[in-house]
């Protein structure tokens, strides 16, 4: 039996335009990225109402099989067959993790004759969200560290600052660290650490942001640290929250693919369940009940 990947490469995928044009995307409002995958504008998208017949069929709780059979191929599945039968129907789902891609796990775009391409590339880089979320993510600890010394106005406590760095990678020798060692141009040495970029908290709030003023708003509200007197620091009091916003506006919206066999498919968001809430952006979910 061919391999999932083999079987992914021995199809012949349908035009991007050809998939958006069966959500009845107009071209303004898809942004191509290639032949093949794509993004809808957000602001057209939110313009569009939900329909009135939309439903959500969820598809949750499954304990994958030794064969990969899980949440993912079942999505699929379904999605496909329920085109096959006539109904107007798209799938949702979170975009895989590089760290589980090249550790056990393997990827998370489904298998066998469900699943959703180009499969190398969502389960790689894709359209570049998951790094724009790192970079943010970073971002704000390097402002924080930036804050601390050059003056450290807020009076952030060095022992008790929460935020780390992420790393889309599977590398346990960076969980516990320590940084800002060289001499006083380097910072204040202090304890610190990378997450996994799936397992930010900034990849739960881009999950569950509903337009750009809303991921603005969320984002400042991120707690980074402490005072010694145990009050908290925002992002906000960094004046962090409009350069996250700017680093994540374009990944704000959602990535079209398709299945194998030509089902649109949103792959956007990729929180871990440990942390979030484990499935695709709320943006979306509401791309499918719209379109």
């Amino acid at each position: 039996m061919a391999s999932d990947i083999e079987i992914a490469q021995a199809a012949t995928p349908q035009l991007i335009t050809q998939i958006a044009d069966k959500l009845q995307i107009p071209d303004e409002a898809l942004e191509p990225y290639g032949r093949i995958k794509g993004k809808v504008n957000l602001n057209w998208l939110l313009e569009q109402p939900v329909r009135e017949s939309a439903r959500m069929i969820l598809v949750t709780a499954v304990s994958p099989t030794p064969a990969g059979e899980g949440k993912t191929t079942t999505t699929v599945g379904l999605g496909d067959a329920l085109r096959h039968i006539g109904k107007d129907a798209v799938i949702c789902l979170r975009e895989p993790s590089l760290g589980p891609v090249f550790g056990m796990k393997g990827g998370a775009a489904g298998g066998g004759y469900a699943q959703v391409i180009p499969m190398e590339d969502i389960n790689l880089h894709f359209n570049g969200d998951l790094h724009a979320i790192g970079v943010a993510n970073n971002l704000l600890a390097a402002l924080l560290d930036n804050h601390v010394h050059h003056g450290n106005a807020l009076g952030i406590d060095v022992r008790r600052v929460t935020w780390k760095r992420v790393l889309d990678m599977n590398d346990r020798a960076l969980r516990d660290i320590t940084v800002s060692l060289g001499g006083p141009g380097n910072g204040y040495p202090r304890q610190d650490g990378f997450d996994i970029t799936v397992a930010s908290e900034i990849m739960a709030i881009f999950c569950l942001a509903t337009d750009l003023d809303d991921l603005k708003e969320r984002l400042g509200r991120i707690v980074v640290g402490y005072t010694r007197e145990r009050e908290p620091i925002t992002a906000q009091d960094l004046k962090a929250a409009g350069a996250l916003t700017a680093i994540l506006k374009d990944a704000l919206s959602p990535n079209l693919v398709q299945t194998l066999e030509g089902t649109p498919a949103f792959v956007h968001g990729g929180p871990f369940a440990n942390i979030a809430h484990g499935c695709n952006t709320v943006i979306a979910t509401m791309a499918g009940l719209r379109l």
